[in-house]
């Protein structure tokens, strides 16, 4: 049996737990505790049951706890795919949202996602699915707003005159 990865001798057992306590992620909690178990000098297998993993899945977590310390044993996000668009692309399609559609040319008079998708793939020759083209407006800072629909025969005289004004209240003196 190969011999075990020895931890990190700047930490022990009662500091181990102690950090296990304070912690707020569960699952980065359970881990400290087996690790402090087997800083006690339980076994491998029996300080991976304790965090309910096994003994190899113990070991990848004793490379990154020494590695990166306690705050290596949490969680992280994959990456996920690399988008599509190079940061070049996503610069001008900043820049196709910001400057609005040509009613002329585009035949739309403000963009919505099925519109980006058709932009997106005749000038970068990329398709993405609607949903994707939400991923990319947030990432671009974007927010769903739409604005309020106006007539285009609506008279602004009309509408001052129209709206209510309160009378202005007395003050007592």
């Amino acid at each position: 049996m190969p011999a075990s990865i020895p931890l990190r001798s700047d930490f022990d057992a009662p500091r181990v737990r102690n950090l296990a306590r304070r912690c707020c992620d569960a699952k980065q909690s359970r881990r400290l505790l087996s690790l402090a178990a087997v800083y006690d000098g339980m076994t491998r297998a029996e300080a991976a049951r304790i965090g309910g993993m096994d003994r190899q899945t113990l070991r990848d977590w004793v490379h990154r706890f020494n590695d990166e310390g306690p705050d290596g044993l949490a969680n992280r996000k994959a990456p996920g795919r690399a988008r599509y668009l190079n940061d070049a692309e996503m610069k001008a399609l900043g820049a196709i949202v910001e400057t609005g559609p040509d009613p002329a040319v585009d035949g739309v008079v403000r963009w919505r996602r099925i519109d980006l998708k058709q932009v997106i793939e005749e000038r970068f020759g990329v398709v993405y699915s609607e949903r994707a083209i939400s991923d990319l407006l947030g990432e671009l800072g974007f927010a769903h707003m739409s604005a309020r629909p106006q007539h285009p025969r609506q008279d602004e005289r009309i509408i001052k005159a129209f709206k209510k004004t309160s009378p202005t209240r007395l003050q007592r003196t």
